[in-house]
C-alpha cells in the first residue's frame, strides 16, 4: 500500500477495501484505521460504516485500578498466556496525557513485551485527553476496529487515576479490577467506585508480603457490596512469575462465556450509549467555552444568592445555549 493509497479514504469502496486488508491481516492497514478513528478524521465515518457487518465477535476486557498495582505488567502476562491458547489479541492502553502535547506518555508500555513481534498481538496507546473515567471516546471507536480486524479478545488497560475510573463498566464485557498488597488506603476508597463495577478482582504482586491480608479486606468490601448479588471471584496473581495468570484467564473466559451468550447487538448500543453520553457532554462544554461563560456567570450568582438551586441552573444554562 502506497503513501498516497494510504491517504487517500474519500468513498465507501476506498474504506471498504482498507478495512479488508485490515481483515486479512496487514498490520499497516490496521495501524491506518486506527489512527484515523482516533483522530476522528473525515475518513472515521466511511470506516465505520465499512466495519459495521464484522462487528460483536470480540470478548472485549477491561482492566482498572489504582496506581501501582501493576496493571500492565499484567496485562502482558494476561497476552502471553492468551497467544498459549491461541487467541489474538488486540490492546488499547489508555495513558495519561501530555501536558505540552495532549499524546500518550507511554511509560507502562515498555512492560508489553508479549507484543513485540507477535502478529497475533496488536497494542495501541492513546492518550486519556483528560477523561475522569478512565478513557476516551476514541478507545470504543478502536474496540470497533480490533473487532472488525477479527482479534478475539481485546484487553482494554485505563490510565490509573483511582475510583473515578469508571467509564469502563459502560465498555468492557468484563470488568478485572487490580489491587496490590500495601494499597490499604486505595481499597477503601475504591468501595464508593471500582468494587461496584468488577466482575473478577486480583491481587496482584501476591508474592508480596501483606498479599493475603489484602485479600481478606477485599473479600470483606465485596461481602457488603449492595449492587448486585453475584458472587466475585477474587484472585492472586504474581505477574512477573505468571503465578495465578492461568486463573485469571480462566476466569474470564468463564465471565466472557455468559456475556457472549447475550445478544452482540446489546453489548455495542451500550458502548454506543457511552459515546453519545460523551459527545452531549462535550458539545455543551464547548458551547459553554464558546458563548456561554457569562450566561454560566449569571447562573453561578444566583446560586450563591440563593434563588435557584444548581439543578435548576443546569437546565436553564442548557435552555440558553
Amino acid at each position: 500500500m502506497t503513501n498516497r493509497a494510504r491517504q487517500r479514504i474519500e468513498t465507501d469502496t476506498e474504506a471498504a477495501a482498507l478495512i479488508e486488508s485490515m481483515r486479512s491481516g496487514q498490520r499497516r492497514a490496521t495501524a491506518l484505521v486506527i489512527t484515523e478513528l482516533e483522530r476522528l478524521s473525515a475518513a472515521a465515518p466511511l470506516l465505520l460504516r465499512a466495519m459495521q457487518p464484522h462487528l460483536g465477535h470480540a470478548l472485549v476486557v477491561g482492566f482498572t485500578g489504582p496506581p501501582g498495582a501493576g496493571k500492565s505488567t499484567l496485562v502482558n502476562a494476561v497476552i502471553a498466556e492468551l497467544r498459549k491458547a491461541g487467541k489474538t489479541v488486540g490492546v488499547i492502553a489508555v495513558d495519561p496525557s501530555s501536558p505540552v502535547s495532549g499524546g500518550a506518555i507511554l511509560g507502562d508500555r515498555i512492560r508489553m513485551t508479549a507484543a513485540l513481534d507477535d502478529d497475533g498481538v496488536f497494542v495501541r496507546s492513546l492518550a486519556s485527553r483528560g477523561y475522569l473515567g478512565g478513557l476516551s471516546p476514541a478507545a470504543v471507536r478502536i474496540i470497533d476496529a480490533f473487532d472488525a480486524a477479527g482479534r478475539d479478545v481485546i484487553l482494554l488497560e485505563t490510565v490509573g487515576t483511582g475510583q473515578n475510573e469508571i467509564d469502563v463498566a459502560e465498555v468492557a464485557d468484563v470488568r478485572i479490577v487490580i489491587s496490590a498488597p500495601g494499597l490499604g488506603d486505595d481499597i477503601q476508597a475504591m468501595k464508593s467506585g471500582l468494587l461496584e463495577i468488577a466482575d473478577i478482582m486480583v491481587v496482584n504482586k501476591g508474592d508480596r508480603p501483606g498479599a493475603e491480608e489484602t485479600m481478606q479486606q477485599l473479600l470483606g468490601a465485596l461481602s457488603i457490596r449492595a449492587l448486585r448479588n453475584t458472587k466475585i471471584p477474587v484472585l492472586k496473581t504474581t505477574a512477573t512469575s505468571g503465578e495465578g495468570v492461568a486463573e485469571l484467564v480462566e476466569a474470564m473466559s468463564a465471565d466472557g462465556a455468559g456475556q457472549n451468550a447475550s445478544e452482540p447487538l446489546a453489548r455495542r448500543r451500550r458502548r454506543a450509549r457511552y459515546l453519545i453520553a460523551r459527545a452531549a457532554a462535550d458539545l455543551v462544554a464547548a458551547r459553554i467555552r464558546a458563548g456561554g461563560a457569562a450566561k454560566l456567570d449569571t447562573f453561578a450568582d444566583q446560586v450563591l444568592g440563593g434563588s435557584i438551586p444548581p439543578e435548576e441552573a443546569a437546565r436553564q444554562l442548557l435552555k440558553a445555549l
